[in-house]
């Protein structure tokens, strides 16, 4: 691949994800600490970025710098379930990532909470996106607001991730939920 080729892929690459964060060239620009002009000028391919810029622009969008670079093939990706890789998350609970990097359209995390498990103490929020809870087995309290919904295996929730929200195990065996967020706001 030529130079001007990678460059041109970059720049197409830190637009779509951009994009799909909803984040204006000017709100990315300003956190990375560079013009807006030269935001521009990169993802249209007109010009290079040093490895700390990448770096900056890749905190302001929420990603890796090395998913700048990963290949756009779309191509099949089987994720086995004994494969998941697990991260502590809330109080007694795991997550993982089922959707690969960098993120299209739709992010898609499942989480596993122990008896007594949480997201945390408190709601929060993540972006504006659409978000539905799944409840794959057991059941869990999901806060929204103000209201809780009690939701077991095969129930669902849909809400907007802007929406305070907690989710819960009140159970005597571990939960699993599936979060489908549109777009990835995680």
């Amino acid at each position: 691949m030529t130079e001007v080729a990678v460059q041109s892929a970059l720049g197409e690459r830190l637009r779509a994800i951009r994009q799909l964060r909803r984040k204006t060239l000017k709100s990315v620009a300003s956190a990375a600490g560079i013009s807006e002009s030269f935001l521009s000028q990169l993802e249209r391919g007109r010009t290079n970025a040093t490895i700390a810029t990448l770096q900056r622009l890749s905190t302001a969008l929420g990603i890796e710098v090395s998913d700048l670079f990963t290949s756009t093939a779309e191509r099949p990706r089987v994720l086995r379930r004994e494969a998941r890789e697990f991260v502590a998350w809330g109080e007694l609970g795991r997550k993982a990532l089922l959707t690969p990097k960098p993120f299209h359209s739709l992010e898609v995390v499942v989480a596993r909470f122990e008896p007594g498990g949480s997201t945390g103490d408190e709601p929060y929020t993540h972006g504006d996106s659409e978000e539905l809870l799944i409840v794959v087995e057991g059941e869990v309290h999901v806060q929204l607001g103000t209201d809780v919904h009690e939701l077991a295996a095969g129930d669902s929730v849909h809400y907007q991730s802007s929406t305070p929200h907690r989710v819960s195990n009140p159970g005597d065996e571990t939960a699993e939920v599936m979060f489908v967020i549109s777009p990835p706001s995680y």
